[in-house]
């Protein structure tokens, strides 16, 4: 056997490469969405989290001081959480309609959407997060949502006294509600929602 064979190739056994700056965060920000998806927020913790992100846990103590801290940071990334609503203009108020709620249904299917379930399911027990995710992470897409329906008024698509907050709140809170009883949402059951609740609803 030659020196050349029984050394180990230094490139094989090199160690890895710590991640820094936002390679770092986004990966934090995904191994506790991953977590909380997997989990619940009385499951989640800096010493799960970690590893995930192939870091150590004195980095997450030095940045947030709780779980709860680093879940709503995760959620409001642009790209490791819900990110920047995306304002449509399809020209019609249904068009409009389908690419909010399909894109919110294939969300729900994501690590980053699931991880809003124990959320809204545990409400109770952790009201103050609940209230923050609501404030900070939804409703920036509920205001997208009924700023939808007023354009729509605009072009004289939809009835004013009905594109209210509310109105903009029930096409999301079927399509969680349908995610958390039967798992991912089909194209036809978003399609329902809108064509059998939300049009007829605003209609003038």
């Amino acid at each position: 056997m030659t020196a050349s064979s029984a050394t180990p190739s230094p490139q094989l056994h090199a160690p890895a490469t710590r991640r820094r700056g936002a390679e770092l965060t986004q990966a934090i920000y995904r191994a506790t969405l991953e977590e909380l998806a997997a989990t619940s927020f009385e499951e989640l913790s800096f010493e799960k989290i970690a590893p995930k992100a192939g870091t150590g846990k004195s980095v997450l103590y030095r940045r947030w001081s709780t779980t709860a801290e680093l879940v709503l940071a995760a959620l409001k990334d642009e790209d490791a959480g819900l990110g920047r609503p995306v304002v449509p203009d399809t020209g019609t108020l249904r068009g409009d309609l389908l690419v909010l709620l399909t894109k919110f249904a294939r969300l729900l299917e994501e690590p980053r959407g699931r991880a809003l379930r124990p959320l809204l399911t545990q409400r109770p027990r952790h009201p103050e997060l609940f209230a923050q995710v609501m404030d900070q992470v939804i409703n920036p897409h509920r205001i997208v949502l009924l700023d939808c329906m007023r354009t729509a008024v605009d072009r004289g698509q939809a009835a004013p006294e009905r594109a209210t907050a509310r109105t903009a709140a029930i096409g999301p809170r079927l399509i969680v509600a349908e995610s958390i009883d039967r798992g991912p949402v089909p194209d036809e059951e978003v399609r329902a929602v809108v064509d059998e609740v939300l049009l007829p609803l605003l209609a003038l």
